[in-house]
């Protein structure tokens, strides 16, 4: 641990999104490193968080909701990038919260063009300005595409129902949430990264086909895999994912095509290699039906 970490003699860590996937993993990597751990949701009887983490009812967007209860003791938080966050972060800000560890996306750093004015980007640009305009003690995460994104194919993968997706020999590099959560408490937990932007990627650029594959091994099956055009995609889907997002997807993987992913290690912030995609498959086979 460093040895500017926090105590349990310390300020709470507030989490909001604590119920998602990179929330639940954040509050227990916390409790786990000793820190005290408050977590904002906006349903507390369906947490099913630890029984060490103290949870609390509120909603980022609803200032009625954002009283004593949900601030007092606390001085730093994980800001998960819903929307309406201007609300809780004057709320925060007023209660004496000045620290902020925030998710955001590698959209934001707009590294091509292709980002610009993208879906993502325009909304996690305004997550980040929101914060950085109010405190100069900010952490902001930037991971590119995550592993959970795989999740979509489920339905499919548990029926034995082929997957059909273009530009399948396009590479990216999920990460893992759990990564993600293990940087975002190293950022909480210690003043070593105040003020830095940090990208994160998973440990290896894979095609969208050997992506599929990895889940297959590790189900002990082969999944049937078809790639079908952009207008095709568009044509199954468009019911489903609305255009800016719709978008925003074929834009990167038709540019992963030619140029895969570049690799941010995670390890630069929590000091251990990222996880590979097959630990994901493993740490999610009950979703695919094995």
């Amino acid at each position: 641990m460093s040895s500017t970490e926090i105590r349990t003699s310390h300020p709470t860590v507030l989490v909001t999104g604590a119920t998602g996937a990179v929330g639940r993993h954040l509050v227990t990597t916390l409790l786990a490193r000793g820190a005290a751990v408050r977590a904002l949701t906006r349903k507390p009887e369906d947490a099913n968080l630890p029984a060490a983490a103290e949870v609390v009812a509120g909603d980022l967007a609803d200032a009625s909701t954002l009283g004593p209860h949900v601030f007092q003791g606390v001085d730093r938080a994980f800001i998960f990038p819903a929307q309406g966050l201007d609300v809780f972060l004057d709320a925060a800000v007023a209660a004496g919260v000045h620290r902020f560890t925030v998710l955001s996306s590698l959209a934001a750093a707009m590294e091509f063009p292709r980002d610009r004015g993208s879906a993502s980007q325009l909304h996690h640009s305004a997550v980040e300005a929101a914060v950085t305009d109010r405190t100069d003690a900010w952490t902001i995460l930037r991971p590119g595409t995550f592993a959970n994104n795989l999740l979509e194919w489920q339905w499919q993968i548990r029926s034995g129902a082929p997957l059909r997706a273009p530009y399948l020999a396009s590479a990216q590099a999920p990460v893992h949430e759990y990564d993600v959560a293990e940087a975002a408490a190293e950022t909480l937990l210690s003043n070593d990264h105040i003020g830095h932007t940090i990208p994160i990627t998973g440990p290896r650029a894979l095609t969208r086909a050997e992506q599929v594959a990895t889940i297959g091994a590790t189900l002990g099956r082969q999944i049937p895999l078809t790639e079908i055009t952009p207008d095709e995609f568009r044509a199954e889907t468009a019911q489903f994912i609305p255009q800016p997002i719709m978008k925003m997807l074929l834009d990167y993987w038709s540019d992963t095509l030619t140029t895969p992913d570049q690799v941010r290690p995670v390890t630069t912030v929590t000091g251990k290699p990222g996880r590979a995609l097959a630990e994901w498959a493993t740490d999610h086979r009950t979703d695919f039906g094995a």
